[in-house]
C-alpha cells in the first residue's frame, strides 16, 4: 500500500512546475525598449477622432500623414539620461522611434484633417464627408 506522502509527491512535483511556468510568464521582458504610444479613437457624429499620448515630446517630433486610405502617425521620443554613476534599478520610461498607422473609413474627407498638440496629447480629427442629398426617382412600373 502506497503512503500518504508518496500518493501526493507527482502532485506536488506538478504543483512547483505550474509555478515555475508562472513566474517565468510574469517576469518582465528584457526588450530593445522601442516607444509605442496609447492611443484612443472615437466617433462623434461628425467626426472621428484619434488621441495619442506622447509624453515628452513636442509636435516638431511628431509627424502624420495618409496615404491610401491609411494614417500614419511617425515619431521619435528620446531622452538625455546620464548614466555615468548611476545604478538604475528600474527604467520604464521608453524611448525610441516609433510608427502607429490606422486605416480610414472611406467616409472620412482626408483633405480635411487637423492635428493639434498640447500637453504631451496629439489630437487627430478627421471630418466625415458631407453627404449630398439623395435625388428620389419613383420609377413607373409598366
Amino acid at each position: 500500500m502506497l503512503a500518504r506522502r508518496d500518493f501526493f509527491e507527482p502532485f506536488a512535483e506538478l504543483q512547483k512546475e505550474i509555478d515555475r511556468i508562472f513566474e517565468d510568464f510574469m517576469r518582465p521582458v528584457r526588450r530593445d525598449y522601442s516607444f509605442y504610444p496609447r492611443v484612443d479613437a472615437y466617433e462623434t457624429d461628425k467626426e472621428v477622432v484619434i488621441e495619442a499620448e506622447l509624453p515628452g515630446m513636442k509636435k516638431e517630433d511628431v509627424k502624420i500623414v495618409v496615404e491610401d486610405g491609411v494614417l500614419t502617425i511617425h515619431g521619435e521620443r528620446k531622452f538625455n539620461r546620464e548614466e555615468k554613476g548611476k545604478n538604475y534599478k528600474i527604467v520604464e520610461r521608453a524611448e525610441g522611434k516609433f510608427e502607429r498607422s490606422f486605416a480610414l473609413p472611406d467616409y472620412v474627407d482626408v483633405e480635411k484633417i487637423k492635428a493639434k498638440f498640447s500637453d504631451g496629447v496629439l489630437v487627430i480629427e478627421l471630418p466625415k464627408k458631407v453627404e449630398k442629398a439623395r435625388k428620389v426617382i419613383d420609377v413607373k412600373v409598366e
